[in-house]
């Protein structure tokens, strides 16, 4: 599989409306990143690991969360950078603060020689869908669009104008 094929996994839940759980990146780079940097939990596809293993793999990485249940399966996208995304969509819950995650290796500052761990993933939350559009990566609101068309009639809270 190509470096620049992901897989992730889009839960939702129903409490009075539909909420999905994004996480944000983790590392120095996103820390001041807010609107726009939240994502599935995704991450890359082994040489010759099952996309759906893969996304279910990376999702317990990064959160810390085995998952298991009915997954319905999502059209990927491609994000800016190239990377195409495979997602699965699974009505789960979970709590953001138990999140987890594995951690990377960066050169920190940069040239620096000093190497330090960071967490793939530094926070996690629950979001309506207008929250979660404005968060997401723009490349990935069409898996929130998606969501939206496989579980129909769904009711978008109400938002004031500023």
């Amino acid at each position: 599989m190509a470096k620049n094929n992901t897989a992730g996994l889009l839960l939702y839940r129903r409490r009075g409306e539909l909420e999905v759980f994004l996480v944000h990146p983790g590392g120095p780079f996103w820390s001041k990143k807010d609107a726009g940097a939240w994502s599935v939990p995704k991450g890359e596809i082994n040489e010759g690991e099952d996309p759906f293993e893969a996304a279910k793999r990376e999702f317990t990485e990064e959160t810390g969360f085995p998952i298991d249940g009915e997954f319905r399966p999502l059209d990927p996208v491609k994000q800016s950078g190239g990377k195409v995304v495979q997602a699965w969509a699974i009505e789960a819950d979970c709590d953001p603060a138990q999140v987890r995650s594995n951690l990377f290796s960066l050169e920190w500052p940069p040239k620096s020689g000093k190497t330090q761990q960071f967490p793939e993933v530094d926070r996690a939350g629950w979001f309506d869908i207008p929250d979660a559009r404005m968060r997401i990566v723009p490349a990935q609101i069409g898996f929130i669009e998606q969501l939206i068309s496989v579980l129909g009639n769904v009711k978008e809270p109400k938002r004031s104008s500023p």
